[in-house]
């Protein structure tokens, strides 16, 4: 089963939050983009069951977009 998590940063909040229209239920967030993966790979299959999903091998792919100004001068 493929996976797409979507990762934003929240600069008010300073986190990172993962989504996926993929998994019902999966909003995490954590201070630290490995740390919200790591936190990912442990939810996933426990939401997936919870929706009656029973696969076997789960492949994640994260999309991260992150946007900033930067000043010229």
């Amino acid at each position: 089963m493929k996976c797409i998590i979507n990762v934003t940063w929240d600069s008010d909040a300073a986190v990172y939050i993962a989504t996926s229209e993929n998994i019902p239920g999966l909003v995490l967030e954590s201070g630290s983009f490995d740390a919200l993966i790591e936190k990912v790979r442990v939810a996933v299959p426990e939401l997936l069951q919870l929706n009656n999903n029973k696969a076997e091998v789960i492949d994640l792919t994260f999309l991260s977009e992150r946007h900033c100004l930067v000043s010229n001068g």
